[in-house]
């Protein structure tokens, strides 16, 4: 699994938030969604994403900006025009006095605005669910990350415009597809900048020996893995390994593994149909018991603890 899979792993779109937004000026529109993460692309005309901490940036037909929840922001045509409509969580959309304005701004499938004629059409699709895997590299994201449209010629942004106003069947998938591709090719031109500040584990997968040490550890998490085997198939010695390892990753190998493991192991509790006991075997525990002690070790709860709270959540 490489890293950008392993995002996606996480709030990998099941049943995303897709929206086709059409406005005329003056609008304004406040998100407090608490979303993990929102994508947001413009089709035509021109906005600005305001965060809450940072400048405002603005957005031209074909930059893509990428917000990273929980914190909140604004979308407007004019950074100065006040919210006039507020997004809460649970796709609830409201006026400041509190009335609903869902229905009154239908504009047909997954279109939504002021105007059917606006001079601003904007395309959005939002990760409703948080993942415990995608956490490393979310956290190295910035709370709002744009990329210019020289940076994001890609076919996935009209073939998402195309797409989003469609109601066929199987719809839903085509979109949430869609989505992850547009993230995954986001996030590779972003992370190859050099002000992005990619994470050391991440940066270390460009390493001849430590980036195929990863791999391994990524990509068969339930492997009995140890220093000794790692350093076999990646043709150095142990000390070599662990040492060079250490100093690209910020960690020692095995200490990179278990947590790889619990972070997938967290991110499949959610699943209702996972038991314990498969997932126990699948990140490379060998019992129930065994992930459980690793577990409330390592974050403090229990897994059935993580799992009701995810659920709650």
């Amino acid at each position: 699994m490489d890293p950008l899979a392993g995002l996606l792993d996480g709030p990998r779109a099941r049943g995303a938030f897709l929206l086709r937004m059409v406005m005329e000026p003056p609008w304004s529109v406040r998100i407090e969604d608490r979303a993990p993460l929102c994508v947001m692309t413009m089709a035509r005309g021109e906005a600005w994403v305001v965060p809450e901490r940072g400048a405002a940036r603005r957005l031209v037909p074909g930059d893509v900006a990428v917000a990273r929840g929980p914190d909140p922001y604004t979308v407007a045509g004019d950074p100065a025009t006040a919210p006039q409509a507020w997004i809460l969580p649970g796709e609830v959309c409201r006026t400041a006095a509190g009335e609903d304005l869902a229905e009154r701004m239908a504009l047909g499938v997954r279109t939504w605005g002021n105007s059917e004629q606006g001079s601003a059409t904007m395309l959005i699709g939002t990760y409703r669910m948080d993942g415990e895997i995608s956490r490393r590299l979310l956290d190295a994201l910035p709370p709002l990350l744009v990329l210019g449209r020289e940076a994001c010629d890609s076919p996935l942004l009209p073939w998402l415009g195309e797409e989003i106003v469609k109601d066929e069947a199987g719809q839903t998938a085509v979109l949430d597809r869609l989505l992850d591709l547009l993230l995954i090719s986001v996030l590779r031109s972003w992370f190859a900048r050099p002000e992005a500040g990619a994470p050391a584990w991440y940066r270390a997968l460009g390493d001849p020996v430590v980036g195929r040490a990863l791999r391994l550890l990524q990509n068969n998490p339930g492997h009995p893995w140890t220093v000794a085997l790692l350093a076999e198939r990646t043709g150095v010695s142990r000390a070599a390994l662990a040492r060079r390892f250490t100093e690209l990753v910020g960690e020692p190998p095995m200490a990179y593994l278990t947590g790889w493991r619990l972070d997938l192991a967290a991110d499949l509790l959610r699943e209702p149909e996972a038991t314990l006991g498969a997932v126990a075997r699948r990140v490379g525990y060998g019992s129930p018991f065994a992930l459980s002690a690793a577990f409330k070790r390592v974050r403090g709860v229990s897994p059935r603890e993580h799992r009701s709270a995810a659920s709650a959540g």
